[in-house]
């Protein structure tokens, strides 16, 4: 006659999983119930992936972005980003963030200011970040000069009147970023764009 054991299952951390297996006495061999095979599909009984995000809770880990905002607090967006479908092509090669005049513009990483002038009717500021990457802001009436070494977070200049025609509706503070040339969405280095994992409740 058979009888019911129970057997410690390996790689469930502190958490570890007790279920019954049935042992054949004639023929010698362990066979699972259908239960394990339950194991290896439920993510309540396997625990979340690597990537999956940690619940909230004291001391639990928390997303940190790449970088900083360009403005401080962390603003809302007004206008996303919105590729061309061709480079030629119109579009919004980076974001539009609300910001009156006089509001501080920071540097979102330690870098360098390459830039810092006028183009056709606005002030524009430019931030090489390393990597081939540059950060971009305008209408922006910079402090720092070009050449000038600025840590992340540093004043690098202030929101400038809007120019006419404006960009936006109100006063704003333009945002892009180049990777070797190519415009990127700069939201991608400030916000958690990871893919959310629905987690088993506790």
């Amino acid at each position: 006659m058979n009888r019911i054991r129970r057997r410690r299952l390996a790689g469930f951390g502190r958490a570890a999983l007790r279920l019954p297996v049935r042992v054949g006495y004639r023929t010698g061999r362990w066979a699972a119930v259908a239960l394990l095979a339950a194991v290896a599909v439920s993510p309540s009984l396997t625990g979340p992936g690597p990537e999956a995000k940690a619940a909230p809770g004291p001391g639990s880990s928390r997303f940190e972005p790449e970088w900083s905002w360009p403005l401080s607090p962390a603003p809302t967006v007004q206008r996303f980003f919105q590729p061309p479908a061709q480079r030629w092509l119109p579009g919004h090669r980076g974001v539009d963030l609300p910001a009156k005049p006089g509001t501080a513009v920071l540097s979102p990483e330690a870098g360098t200011v390459v830039f810092a002038g006028w183009v056709v009717n606005r002030p524009v500021l430019t931030v090489d970040l390393g990597s081939g990457v540059l950060a971009s802001f305008e209408p922006v009436q910079a402090v720092k000069a070009g050449g000038t070494k600025v840590s992340e977070g540093e004043v690098i200049g202030h929101v400038g009147a809007p120019a006419e025609p404006g960009h936006c509706p109100a006063s704003c503070l333009h945002w892009g970023v180049r990777v070797h040339g190519n415009y990127v969405n700069p939201l991608n280095y400030v916000t958690d764009r990871r893919p959310s994992i629905l987690l088993p409740l506790e």
